[in-house]
C-alpha cells in the first residue's frame, strides 16, 4: 500500500469519522444523510481529481467496503449504518486502503468487544456467544437482535479510528 496521505481525504476522513463516533454513541445509529454524503464527497473529491483517486477507484473503494462489512450485517453482528458507513469512507480511499481499513476496524472492534464485556463483567459469556454466532448463526442472531440484556455497542469508532489509521498511510 503506497504512503498517500493526502490532507484532505485525512481531514474528510476524520470529520465524517468523528460525526459518525458522535451519532452513534449518543443515538446508536449511523444516519444515511452522513454516509451518503460521505460517498457524495468522496466521489466529487475523485471526479474533480482533487485526490490520487479517480472515480473508478472511489468506486472500488465503496464496492470493497461493502463487501467486507455484508457479512458481518448478514450475521447480525454490525448494523446496515456501519456497512455504509465503510462503503463510503471507501470512496476517499479507495480500495487498498479500504481493505487495511477494514482490517484495523476488525482488530479494534475486537478489541473494544473484549474491553466492554470485560467491563460488563460477561467476558466468558460473550465469548460463547461469539463462537455460537460463527457456528450456528441462526439462534446467535436472534440473541443478537432481540437481546435480553445489553449486548452491544457502537461500532463506528472502531470504524472510524481504522479508516483514519488507513487515510493516515499505516
Amino acid at each position: 500500500m503506497p504512503l498517500a496521505s493526502n490532507g484532505l481525504v485525512v481531514s474528510a476522513v476524520a470529520a465524517a469519522g468523528g460525526l459518525s463516533v458522535i451519532t452513534d454513541l449518543a443515538w446508536r445509529r449511523v444516519p444515511n444523510v452522513l454516509t451518503s454524503g460521505t460517498a457524495a464527497i468522496g466521489l466529487l473529491l475523485a471526479a474533480r481529481n482533487a485526490t490520487s483517486l479517480g472515480v473508478p477507484a472511489a468506486l472500488e473503494g465503496l464496492s470493497l467496503g461493502l463487501l467486507l462489512m455484508l457479512p458481518g450485517f448478514v450475521i447480525g453482528a454490525t448494523g446496515g449504518g456501519d456497512v455504509k458507513l465503510l462503503a463510503a469512507l471507501g470512496t476517499l480511499l479507495g480500495p487498498s486502503r479500504t481493505a487495511f481499513a477494514f482490517l484495523y476496524t476488525a482488530i479494534l472492534g475486537a478489541l473494544m468487544a473484549v474491553a466492554i464485556a470485560w467491563r460488563r463483567k460477561r467476558l466468558a459469556e460473550t465469548i460463547q456467544q461469539s463462537a455460537a454466532l460463527l457456528g450456528a448463526p441462526g439462534p446467535a442472531v436472534r440473541a443478537i437482535e432481540a437481546p435480553t440484556r445489553n449486548n452491544r455497542f457502537a461500532y463506528a469508532p472502531a470504524i472510524a479510528l481504522g479508516a483514519l489509521a488507513a487515510a493516515l498511510g499505516f
